[in-house]
């Protein structure tokens, strides 16, 4: 299989959206692994002199159109033969951060708390790369736990083209910290080829990512990206070496809530034989349901279980 690199740059990102008519910048075939380089963050958080801005991002804010707010997000990458119905398996391998610092914002009338913090403030935060912490104003090393905020696919072509804010059936927006180095997620596909896009790099974040942002970041990662047509999704899945999940957004939290677990259910039906109330059952007994960000217009709830629990006898 073959090995690509993307790197960032006017050419190769599109700010703020995804497209069905967005054109693909590489395409590869199935099983091929794209080296996917990604930068973050407009002029007005950038750090001050002496730390490492990308070149390619100074470009992108230079030269890119932009769809705002939103994210930079490099890609789209095609997969040959892919087609609507057909599921886009991306195996996600080695993350890195790229940088020595990032940031994070808290924005009036946003966030998990709009009215409770009036001001705005920005905070530009140091990365150790070689220590793997960011150096958090109050003295805090806080390790590192870098993945990528926003991947999808395009959207439906009747859609047209949609922020990259909320998170939807294509992907996009996910936010779930879950999906690191070695985590497998599963995507619909609306378009021909795919259309896979990455960006949205986070250094660390927490369910929820209660004010909006999490440590963003500059990150490069390797994804392996397989074409799946004995798949049928409607919404993405993942997992990792441990745990299956299944993922809702929805405005309504509840929503959510039910939504993710109703894929579980039917999950452990396809890959453990479970009858639904059997299914219902070991949810009950062993599934975890996470909150995965609150902030993003939809909602996102992802319901887990490990493994070696999703199977019967």
């Amino acid at each position: 299989m073959a090995r690509h690199e993307l790197k960032a740059g006017v050419e190769t990102c599109h700010w703020g959206w995804f497209g069905a008519d967005t054109p693909a910048v590489l395409t590869v075939e199935s099983g091929d692994t794209v080296v996917i380089e990604t930068v973050s963050g407009g002029d007005d958080v950038l750090p001050p002199p002496g730390f490492h801005v990308p070149e390619a991002q100074r470009e992108i804010i230079a030269k890119a159109e932009r769809m705002l707010p939103g994210h930079m997000l490099t890609g789209p990458v095609a997969v040959a033969g892919a087609e609507p119905g057909d599921v886009l398996e991306v195996r996600i391998g080695r993350i890195d951060v790229t940088t020595d610092w990032g940031w994070n914002f808290i924005k009036p009338l946003a966030g998990a708390l709009p009215e409770d913090f009036p001001d705005y403030r920005l905070v530009n935060i140091p990365l150790d790369r070689a220590k793997n912490v960011a150096k958090l104003p109050w003295g805090l090393d806080l390790p590192l736990n870098p993945f990528f905020g926003v991947m999808g696919v395009a959207p439906p072509p009747a859609w047209g083209r949609v922020t990259s804010l909320i998170p939807r059936a294509f992907g996009g927006n996910l936010d779930n910290k879950e999906l690191r180095e070695g985590a497998t997620l599963y995507l619909p596909v609306f378009v021909p080829g795919g259309n896979f896009s990455a960006g949205d790099g986070h250094g660390a974040q927490g369910d929820g990512e209660v004010n909006v942002t999490a440590i963003e970041t500059a990150l490069t990662g390797e994804f392996t990206l397989i074409l799946r047509k004995d798949m049928n999704l409607e919404y993405p899945r993942a997992e990792t070496e441990t745990h299956l999940i299944t993922m809702a957004m929805h405005p309504d939290l509840d929503t959510c809530a039910e939504r993710a677990l109703r894929a579980m259910i039917a999950l452990l039906g396809e890959v453990a034989g479970l009858s639904r109330e059997e299914a219902y059952m070991l949810c009950s007994l062993a599934a975890d349901l996470r909150i995965t960000q609150v902030v993003n217009g939809s909602k996102g709830v992802h319901c887990m279980i490990a493994k070696e629990l999703a199977r019967r006898g």
